[in-house]
């Protein structure tokens, strides 16, 4: 990856965070259910990654799929589950709780902040959820987070660019804006050529075969929306690699 340019990869396996590492990932979000937006990942699967790869490794903390407005004791949950991080060679923690009204619930990021340190917290996409993206950008500043994950409150990076680099210029660097959001190698170039971006956030994952023999095809394990049962999504070594190179161009 080029000087001043990172890139974070966002997986759910084991394989999938060694296909980032080796394709020139910067740093992995380990998350469960990517098809959820990502949840929380089991102890297991944070302590094989940590095994596996040597770059960075943040842990998500989300304790289901939907919404970010939480009922105390899932934000219990979300305090344990960063202990366990912790614990566990987790080298960064992501959340993000907003209020009812679209607002950052600071008294409780407050909390999970305190939960989170010594690491580095970032602000996951519940930032793309919020009714005011400026005020709520001083709230996590004056937080303490050090990163936040946007699109630019759209439904890709790309197409929230401007938002973003209002969010940049609003920072003045005292907070790293990461764009994600749809990010891929057909949309990157443009994306840094036209923004002061540093980090970038994506998921470079390609479909595959399952290696089943037998198919049972008239049971389906989760809801009509999940994917096919004997599609399998990993990151692609090949994709990231491309992000690279693209990064390193545009530099």
């Amino acid at each position: 990856m080029a000087p001043g340019i990172q890139m974070e990869v966002c997986v759910d396996s084991v394989e999938s965070a060694m296909n980032a590492e080796r394709g020139g990932a910067s740093r992995i979000e380990l998350c469960s259910s990517l098809i959820e937006g990502g949840t929380t990942p089991s102890i297991g699967l944070l302590q094989l990654v940590k095994q596996s790869v040597q770059v960075p490794v943040f842990a998500m903390v989300r304790p289901r799929g939907g919404d970010f407005l939480y009922n105390d004791s899932e934000i219990e949950v979300m305090k344990r589950d960063i202990r366990m991080a912790k614990a566990n060679g987790a080298d960064g923690i992501v959340f993000g709780v907003l209020t009812d009204d679209g607002g950052v619930n600071a008294p409780v990021c407050m909390d999970l902040i305190a939960e989170s340190r010594p690491l580095s917290v970032t602000f996951h996409r519940a930032f793309d959820m919020v009714h005011n993206p400026c005020a709520s950008l001083e709230c996590l500043i004056s937080l303490g987070f050090e990163r936040v994950l946007t699109s630019g409150c759209d439904s890709t990076a790309l197409e929230g660019l401007p938002t973003i680099k209002r969010l940049i210029e609003q920072a003045k660097q005292r907070i790293i804006v990461v764009a994600g959001g749809g990010i891929t190698e057909r949309n990157l170039q443009r994306i840094l050529e036209n923004s002061c971006i540093r980090e970038f956030h994506c998921s470079a994952r390609s479909s595959r075969e399952s290696l089943m023999k037998f198919r049972n095809m008239s049971v389906s394990m989760g809801a009509s929306t999940a994917p096919a049962e004997y599609i399998v999504k990993v990151a692609d070594i090949n994709k990231v690699r491309m992000l690279t190179a693209i990064a390193k161009d545009v530099v």
